[in-house]
């Protein structure tokens, strides 16, 4: 693997660690879930042959301090950090931007802010709920992971919000998909110290975001929606689904399902490739 070059950025709130690696046209990876610039190690190499690749752990995540460590978390700015990395390393040019998770939430809201700045966006499983019929039931979801959160602590409420991901009719445990790789083990520990933080901030606010779709709708020529081939029915990958289908855009399948990037990288790189390109 290529040791990429590090670099630190001050934004408002808060200093961004980031990594480069190759040359070409920009491509902006922002993680998601409780996971940082390292999430990208299996797929950052290959890209970095045909793009110069960016990575960044967000605000609040793993070496990106927050000024204030109690602030509230909000997608715009999130979205505000991703558009300042675009600044820096891609000076009024547009760039290729792919999202994962909540990473595709604030990636979303990129495009919708600052569309001349993003000339294709893959959105893997953003769970932007609040798109969807059933959308009270996805509250009631995340107010009973802040109460279990807020009274019997992290695992617990961890367990209530894996149940309510799940298939529909789908009762059994929630499982790995794979064994993870060397190195996706070896940053767990950084992970595991994220997950307060990702659980008590970024849930909340990120998925009870709502998208402006009438925008969207005026961008979605460079716009991909993309879901995990395994995800079929569960919630991260219906509002893709839903949005896709609103937009009349093809929603494209990526290997494994919501955490492909991590548990069939090779697959999941190849794929990437060709949504941005096409």
């Amino acid at each position: 693997m290529t040791d990429p070059t590090l670099g630190s950025l001050r934004v408002k709130g808060a200093t961004l660690h980031y990594e480069v690696r190759g040359q070409g046209p920009l491509l902006l990876l922002i993680p998601g879930g409780a996971g940082d610039a390292a999430s990208f190690d299996g797929i950052a190499d290959d890209l970095a042959a045909a793009y110069t690749v960016a990575t960044y752990d967000p605000r609040g995540m793993s070496r990106s301090p927050l000024d204030d460590p109690e602030a509230e978390q909000h997608v715009a700015e999130h979205a505000d950090d991703a558009f300042r990395m675009l600044e820096l390393l891609s000076p009024g040019e547009p760039a290729r931007v792919f999202g994962a998770s909540s990473g595709a939430i604030a990636a979303v809201h990129l495009l919708t802010a600052h569309p001349e700045r993003v000339e294709r966006l893959v959105a893997h499983e953003p769970p932007m709920v609040e798109v969807l019929p059933d959308a009270p039931e996805h509250r009631a979801l995340l107010a009973r992971v802040q109460e279990t959160f807020r009274t019997q602590g992290l695992m617990p409420a961890m367990a209530v919000f894996a149940a309510g991901l799940k298939k529909d009719g789908d009762t059994t445990e929630p499982k790995a998909e794979l064994k993870l790789p060397p190195q996706a083990a070896a940053r767990a520990e950084r992970t595991m110290a994220n997950l307060p933080y990702f659980v008590g901030r970024i849930v909340p606010s990120f998925m009870s975001y709502a998208p402006d779709i009438r925008r969207l709708e005026a961008l979605s020529d460079q716009l991909v929606l993309a879901c995990g081939h395994d995800s079929r029915g569960e919630l991260p990958y219906r509002p893709a689904a839903l949005l896709a289908e609103r937009l009349g855009t093809e929603l494209v399948h990526f290997a494994g399902g919501h955490t492909g990037l991590t548990t069939h990288p090779v697959e999941f790189g190849e794929l990437l490739r060709k949504a941005l390109r096409a």
